[in-house]
C-alpha cells in the first residue's frame, strides 16, 4: 500500500486533549432538486450492493442503460415539490440534530465533546466528517446511524461507509458503534408524545392509526434480515404507550422499487382499502424515519393523501417525524451516553498533566 493512499493527517500538538466525538449518519440527498444533481446521487445509492442485491453485471446494465437514463428527472420533480428555502430537508433536519445535541450534551455536563453528521450517499460525506472530528483530536468516536431499526441496506451500509473511509486513515481513532434503536424507552416516549400533541391539535383520534415503515424486498426477511420484526416491534411499544387497540392501528410499508414482491401489506393500497370500507379519518406516522424527507413529505402527505381522498376518504392526518423535537433530541442524548458510558467516566488528562507530557515529547525529538 503506498503512502499517498492515505489521507494527510490533521496537524497534532502534544498537550492537545483528547476528546470524545459523535458522528450521526442519515441516508442523504441531492445537493439540488434538478436531474443533474440527482443522478449521481441515484448511481452512489443504487450502485452499493447492500442496497440493491442483484448480481453486478446485470445490476450494471440495468443502472446504466435504463434507470440512471429516466429515473433521474422524476425524481428531481418530486424533490422539488418538497425543497425548502434552505435546501433539501433531510439535510437541514439532520444538521440542527447534531447541533441540538451536541447543546444537550453540554447541559448534561459534556462541554467538549463534537457531535457532527454525514450522510451515506452525497454530502458532507463519511469520509470528511471523520477527519473533522480526527481534526479536534477525537479519539474515540461513537458512529449513530440514525436509522432507529436495523437494515442491512441503511444501517449495515453506514458502518461499509465508516470502515470504506477508516481504510484511508492512518492514525485511526477507536470507533463505536450504535445498532439500532428500535425499542428504546425515550425514542418510544417521544413517538408517544408527538402523536399525544398531535391528537391535541387535531382534535383527538381518528377512525384508524397507520403506521408506514419503508419497505425491503421480502426476501430480506428470509434471509435474516432482522427489520421487519423490529418495525413491528416498535409499533407495538407505541400502540402500547398511546394505549391503541390491534383493531386501530395497522402497520405497512412504503417505497416499493422494482416489481419483485417487498415487505407487506403496502401503504398506498392500504390506505385505499381502508378509505373504501368506510374509514374516513387516518392518521399516519412514520416510526421508521427520524427526519422528514422525500419518503414522508412527498410519497405520503402528498401521493398517499391524494390516493386515500380519491377513494372516500375525508380527512387525511400526516403526522411529522420527530425531527428537531425535544423529546427526540433527549433520546438522542440519552442513547449517546448509554454507549459511551465507560469513555465518559474516565477522568479526563488535567492541565499538568498535558502539560508534563508535551514536554516529554519535545525532550524527544518532537517537533510539536
Amino acid at each position: 500500500m503506498s503512502s499517498d493512499h492515505f489521507l494527510p493527517e490533521p496537524k497534532f500538538e502534544h498537550g492537545t486533549p483528547p476528546r470524545i466525538g459523535v458522528l450521526l449518519i442519515n441516508l442523504g440527498t441531492p445537493a439540488e432538486p434538478t436531474a443533474q444533481a440527482v443522478r449521481p446521487y441515484l448511481k452512489q445509492f443504487l450502485s452499493d450492493p447492500r442496497v440493491v442485491e442483484i448480481p453486478r453485471a446485470i445490476w450494471w446494465l440495468i443502472l446504466n442503460g435504463i434507470i440512471l437514463n429516466t429515473r433521474p428527472r422524476k425524481s428531481a420533480e418530486k424533490y422539488a415539490k418538497i425543497w425548502s428555502k434552505e435546501g433539501s430537508p433531510l439535510r437541514v433536519h439532520t444538521e440542527r440534530q447534531a447541533k441540538l445535541l451536541q447543546g444537550y450534551l453540554l447541559k448534561a455536563g459534556f462541554p467538549d465533546l463534537p457531535v457532527d453528521y454525514a450522510m451515506r450517499y452525497g454530502q458532507p460525506d463519511v469520509e470528511g466528517a471523520l477527519m473533522r472530528l480526527k481534526a479536534r483530536n477525537c479519539t474515540r468516536i461513537l458512529v449513530l446511524p440514525l436509522y432507529p431499526q436495523y437494515a442491512a441496506s441503511t444501517t449495515a451500509s453506514a458502518f461499509d461507509g465508516v470502515a470504506s473511509a477508516a481504510a484511508k486513515i492512518r492514525n485511526l481513532p477507536e470507533l463505536r458503534f450504535v445498532r439500532s434503536f428500535h425499542d428504546h424507552p425515550d425514542y418510544i416516549r417521544a413517538l408517544g408524545q408527538r402523536m399525544a400533541r398531535h391528537w391535541e391539535t387535531q382534535g383527538g383520534t381518528p377512525d384508524k392509526v397507520v403506521m408506514s415503515f419503508h419497505g425491503l424486498p421480502r426476501f430480506s426477511l428470509d434471509r435474516g434480515d432482522p427489520y421487519h420484526c423490529e418495525c413491528h416491534k416498535t409499533a407495538r411499544l407505541l400502540a402500547e404507550y398511546l394505549a391503541l387497540k390491534p383493531e386501530q392501528y395497522v402497520v405497512t410499508f412504503q417505497s416499493r422499487f422494482g416489481r419483485a414482491e417487498w415487505l407487506k401489506p403496502y401503504t398506498e393500497p392500504t390506505l385505499v382499502a381502508l378509505a373504501k370500507e368506510g374509514v374516513k379519518t387516518i392518521d399516519v406516522i412514520c416510526p421508521g424515519f427520524v427526519s422528514d424527507c422525500l419518503e414522508t413529505l412527498e410519497e405520503i402527505a402528498l401521493e398517499c393523501k391524494a390516493a386515500f381522498l380519491s377513494a372516500g376518504g375525508k380527512e387525511f392526518r400526516y403526522v411529522p417525524c420527530l425531527n428537531e423535537d425535544p423529546e427526540f433530541i433527549g433520546a438522542l442524548r440519552n442513547i449517546t451516553q448509554t454507549h459511551m458510558q465507560d469513555w465518559l467516566a474516565s477522568p479526563a488528562p488535567s492541565a499538568t498533566e498535558l502539560a508534563a507530557s508535551a514536554a516529554r515529547a519535545l525532550s524527544l525529538g518532537s517537533k510539536s
